[in-house]
C-alpha cells in the first residue's frame, strides 16, 4: 500500500531515481531530525492516533522533511494526497483543485491539499483557501521556509496550526548518510574530516546531504577515499552561510543588532563579517547601522548617528571591499557607545498618545496670528517669548488644552544623557516654580 502511494505520486520504484528519493521514508518513525514532531509523543503522531488532522502549516528550512510528512499523513489518515506549488500555480488552476476535492467529498473521500512555496501566493490567492478550509473540502498543508507571521495572512493563520521544522543536527545528518551507505551496500568514500566537511556542506539540509553523498560516489576512483580539501574540490560546493533570501537574513542581522545592544564588539564584527561574506548587500547592513545608533544609543552619544551615517555615505563612495572596512568602525563604535532607548520608548510613547487623542488643536497662545480676525480670536495671546525670559525659559504649556502636559522622554544616567537628565530637571524645577506664582 505504501508503494501505491509513492507511485501514485509518480515516484516509480523501477524508473532510475536520486538517492533521495530512493531513501525517502515511508512511515513517520523514519523521518530524521523531526523527532518533536514525529516521535512518539509528537504533535504529528498524536494527530494521527486521534485520526483527526486539522490544516497545518510547516514551516522550516529546505530539505527537512516537510513534503515527506505532508505525504505519510495523506497515506496514514487516508486522504488523498494532492499537491501544488505556489510557483506553478494560479487562483484558475486552485479552483480545479477544490473543484475535483468537492468530487471527492461528494463520493465520500477527503483531500489532502499540499501547497509547497505557499508564501509565494499573494493576498488574494491565500485567501482562496479559506472557504474550502472551512467546509472541510481539503485539509490544507502548507510548506513554506519564511516566517509564516510575516509572509502568511492572519485569516489563514488563524485556521490553520504552524509547526516547525527544525535544520537537521549532525547527528541526523550522519544518520542518514549511515542509511544511504546501508542501501548503497558500499562505505563513503570520505575520511573523518571530509565526512564532517560533508555534513557541514548540507547545512541542516537531508536532501542536500544525500545529493553531496550521491556526487561523491560517482567522482571516486575504485578504492579512492577523498579527504576534506579533495572533497571540496570535486563538489565544487563550501557550506553555504545563509540564504540571504530566506530566514537566515533575518536571524543574522537580528544578532548583528543584539550584539551591539549588548556592547559586544566582537560579536557584531563576526556577524558583519558573516553576511558580508555571504553577499547581503552593504547598503542594507548600513542601513541597519543607522537604525541602531538611534534605537539603541540615541543621545547617550548622538555623535553615533553621525559615524553610522558617515559610514553608509563612505560605503556609497568607495564601494567593496574598501566601504566595508567603514562598517566595521561603525559597528565597533555602536558596539562600544553608552546605550539608551530612552528616544526610541518616548517616540512610541508619543505615538500612542497622538493617535489616541485625535485631532487635538494646538493651545492657542502658541499659534500665530497673521490676521485680525485670528488676533481677536485670542490667537498669540498670552505667549511668553521664551528667549526674554530668565534662562531662556518661560515654562508655558505646549499641549493641547484637553491633553494637558504629558511626560515621554526619560534619559538614563549614561553618556550624554545624564547631561541632558540635568538641563531637563533643572527646566521642571524652574516650570514647577512659575506655576506656584
Amino acid at each position: 500500500m505504501v508503494d501505491d502511494l509513492f507511485a501514485s505520486a509518480g515516484l516509480e520504484t523501477t524508473a532510475p531515481r536520486p538517492l533521495a528519493d530512493r531513501l525517502r521514508p515511508r512511515q513517520l518513525s523514519e523521518v530524521v531530525g523531526q523527532e518533536h514532531l514525529t516521535g512518539p509523543d509528537g504533535i504529528l503522531t498524536r494527530m494521527i492516533e486521534s485520526h483527526s488532522l486539522g490544516s497545518l502549516i510547516f514551516w522550516g528550512p529546505p530539505g527537512t522533511g516537510k513534503t515527506t510528512v505532508a505525504r505519510l499523513l495523506a497515506h496514514s489518515t487516508d486522504l488523498d494526497f494532492e499537491q501544488v506549488s505556489a510557483i506553478f500555480t494560479g487562483v484558475a488552476d486552485l479552483k480545479k483543485v477544490f473543484e475535483a476535492a468537492r468530487g471527492r467529498r461528494a463520493l465520500g473521500r477527503g483531500t489532502l491539499l499540499f501547497v509547497d512555496e505557499i508564501h509565494r501566493f499573494n493576498r488574494a490567492q491565500q485567501d482562496s483557501f479559506l472557504p474550502v478550509m472551512e467546509d472541510g473540502t481539503v485539509t490544507l498543508v502548507g510548506a513554506t521556509t519564511e516566517n509564516p507571521s510575516f509572509e502568511l495572512n492572519a485569516a489563514l493563520l488563524s485556521r490553520a496550526r504552524v509547526l516547525t521544522f527544525r535544520a537537521l543536527g549532525e547527528e541526523a545528518i550522519d544518520r542518514l548518510l549511515g542509511r544511504a551507505e546501508e542501501l548503497e551496500g558500499r562505505p563513503l568514500p570520505l575520511d573523518t574530516d571530509a565526512r564532517a566537511v560533508l555534513v557541514r556542506m548540507a547545512d541542516g539540509d537531508g536532501r542536500a546531504a544525500l545529493t553531496l553523498a550521491e556526487e561523491a560516489w560517482r567522482a571516486a576512483r575504485p578504492g579512492e577515499v577523498f579527504d576534506g580539501a579533495k572533497l571540496q574540490e570535486i563538489v565544487q560546493r563550501r557550506a553555504p552561510i545563509y540564504d540571504k533570501s530566506e530566514d537566515g537574513h533575518y536571524n543574522l542581522i537580528s544578532a548583528l543588532h543584539k550584539s551591539v545592544r549588548g556592547s559586544d564588539p566582537d560579536a557584531a564584527l563576526y556577524w558583519l563579517a558573516r553576511m558580508i561574506d555571504a553577499g547581503e548587500n552593504p547598503l542594507f547592513l548600513a542601513r541597519r547601522l543607522v537604525r541602531m545608533a538611534s534605537e539603541d544609543i540615541g543621545n547617550a552619544d548622538p555623535q553615533a548617528l553621525v559615524v553610522a551615517n558617515a559610514a553608509k555615505d563612505t560605503y556609497d563612495f568607495l564601494g567593496s571591499p574598501e566601504g566595508e572596512l567603514a562598517l566595521a568602525q561603525a559597528a565597533v563604535y555602536l558596539a562600544t557607545a553608552p546605550k539608551s532607548n530612552a528616544v526610541y520608548t518616548a517616540w512610541k510613547q508619543a505615538l500612542r498618545v497622538a493617535k489616541e487623542g485625535g485631532s487635538l488643536v494646538p493651545p492657542k497662545h502658541i499659534l500665530n496670528a497673521p490676521t485680525k480676525l485670528m488676533r481677536q480670536e485670542g490667537y498669540g495671546s498670552g505667549y511668553d517669548y521664551d528667549h526674554d525670559a530668565p534662562d531662556a525659559f518661560s515654562g508655558q504649556n505646549y499641549f493641547p488644552d484637553k491633553l494637558g502636559r504629558q511626560h515621554f522622554y526619560e534619559p538614563v544616567e549614561r553618556g550624554f544623557e545624564r547631561e541632558i537628565r540635568k538641563r531637563l530637571d533643572y527646566w521642571a524645577r524652574l516650570r514647577a516654580e512659575r506655576q506656584e506664582r
